[in-house]
């Protein structure tokens, strides 16, 4: 029996999948938009493409991001692959990459930028595409993560130098105008992990034992006075009950002009801060714990 295009709409409501979900399967899978499929909603699927239709509308009602379903996802204007492998790119990031475009702005020539555990490539790939004259690093600890932002970076043509590591370790004493990170900052055990279930963990908590999602946070804070020039900025993503430590830790590591940023709700979403400009011994623990 033929399946029609309004058929396969009643079928994903009748599994609980969101209209407009079923719809963006149903447009990628015909090559078509939903305008299309409003004016043609009778229509004919050929087997095959109903087959697969079911199996992602089965897929989306169990919680599986539609990115995953598609393949990509949009992020700062830029359309990115992503896979299972990496975080689907959120909206509120784009509060991040529209700061450090800001920060950029203002400096002259090539400035060095690097984006900490950059997944698909979308802050990282958002900057080099805003703001060409940036020479923009990425580093990332998944070798799969790290491949799909290589292969987003060919497909757009934009030249981000990738390294494959922790945080600082591939970076050894290099230096950055910018340093902009999105890192895992979700609590083990906190109620929303189950329904971000799909996406990989290790992008999402820094691991089991951390109570406060912090962990991460605070490393890329400790290890960033040695990798920035003076006057240089670093710009975090955090939870929204995480502003008040996130910036009292940069505080405590040094930092000066400690700014907070809101997200598209209006919730805490970015913190960062600067490095002063006339202080010369950036790698004094001392004087950035407020010892002296």
């Amino acid at each position: 029996m033929t399946t029609t295009v309004a058929e396969a709409l009643s079928q994903a409501r009748e599994l609980g999948v969101d209209r407009l979900d079923a719809q963006l399967l149903l447009a990628d899978l015909l090559s078509q938009n939903r305008a299309w499929l409003i004016s043609h909603d009778d229509a004919p699927l050929a087997a095959e493409q109903a087959a697969t239709l079911a199996q992602q509308l089965a897929q989306r009602a169990a919680g599986v991001p539609l990115a995953y379903l598609v393949g990509n996802k949009e992020f700062h204007g830029l359309r990115l692959r992503v896979t299972a492998d990496t975080l689907v790119p959120r909206p509120d990031t784009e509060v991040l990459v529209d700061w450090a475009l800001e920060l950029l702005a203002t400096l002259p020539g090539s400035p060095r930028v690097v984006d900490l555990g950059t997944g698909s490539g979308a802050i990282a790939l958002a900057i080099k595409h805003r703001h060409p004259p940036a020479e923009v690093e990425a580093v990332e600890l998944s070798a799969a993560a790290l491949a799909v932002a290589e292969s987003n970076a060919q497909r757009l043509g934009l030249a981000v130098c990738f390294h494959l590591g922790s945080w600082w370790q591939p970076l050894a004493d290099q230096r950055f105008q910018l340093i902009v990170s999105n890192p895992p900052y979700i609590a083990a055990g906190d109620p929303h992990l189950p329904a971000l279930r799909h996406e990989p963990l290790s992008a999402l908590t820094p691991g089991a034992g951390d109570t406060t999602g912090l962990s991460a946070l605070l490393e890329i804070i400790d290890g960033a006075p040695d990798h920035l020039h003076p006057g240089g900025w670093l710009l975090l993503e955090h939870g929204f009950d995480q502003a008040d430590a996130v910036a009292a830790a940069l505080q405590a590591r040094g930092f000066a002009d400690v700014t907070l940023k809101r997200d598209l709700g209006g919730q805490p979403r970015v913190t960062g801060g600067q490095i002063p400009k006339f202080h010369t011994s950036l790698c004094s623990k001392d004087w950035v714990s407020g010892v002296v």
